[in-house]
Order: structure tokens, then sequence, then C-alpha cells
């Protein structure tokens, strides 16, 4: 689910049904937002300016697309997604709108 579809809610009530509430949420597609841990605690390894060729990699394998796949759909050369991927080059506004479309995200989370 991409980022800007999620809305965080908040409710109060009595203890004893908390459980019930959480898998009913859980049901509608709900996670539990104290549960997760933001990626820079998760992977303290690596830097703000390897993020967006981690994401681009991992759509586009969510995809089950090969590099040379996406390079033909996005009219981008091979060579520069696996170099964006790498963190080698920057992936700019006009390339993160043409992924966001071939591999169904927002633009944004390539930035």
């Amino acid at each position: 689910m991409r980022r800007t579809d999620s809305v965080e809610i908040r409710f109060i009530g009595p203890a004893y049904n908390l459980a019930k509430a959480t898998q009913a949420m859980k049901n509608l597609g709900f996670i539990n937002s104290s549960e997760t841990v933001p990626w820079k605690e998760a992977f303290p390894e690596y830097e703000s300016r390897e993020l967006p060729g981690m994401i681009l990699s991992g759509a586009r394998l969510r995809e089950d697309l090969t590099q040379a796949q996406l390079a033909q759909m996005t009219g981008i050369p091979q060579g520069h997604i696996s170099e964006m991927e790498n963190g080698k080059r920057p992936i700019g506004k006009k390339h993160a709108q043409l992924f966001a479309k071939a591999l169904n995200c927002g633009y944004k989370v390539f930035l």
C-alpha cells in the first residue's frame, strides 16, 4: 500500500476488548504501528542516500522484473538502472515517474 493511501487511527476503549479490536483491524488490512520501527533503526548499516536504490530494486523484484525488462518498459538504459539501484546514479524526478508507472507505486518513494 502506498504511503499516501494509508491513514493512522487511534481509539480509546475498554482494555478487555483490545484483542478483539486488534484482530478486527488486522482483518481490514491495518497494521499495529507500535510494532514497526523506523528504517534507520532496522538497517543502521545503510545511508539515506542508498535508500532510493534499495526501494527501486525491491519494487522491481516485487513486480518480478529484471533490470532489462524494466529498461525496456521505461526506456532507461539497463546500465543506468543498475547504477541507480547501487547508489551510483541519482534517480531524479523524471525517472522516478517512469519507474512509478512501470512498478505500480508512487514516484516519491524513489526520491
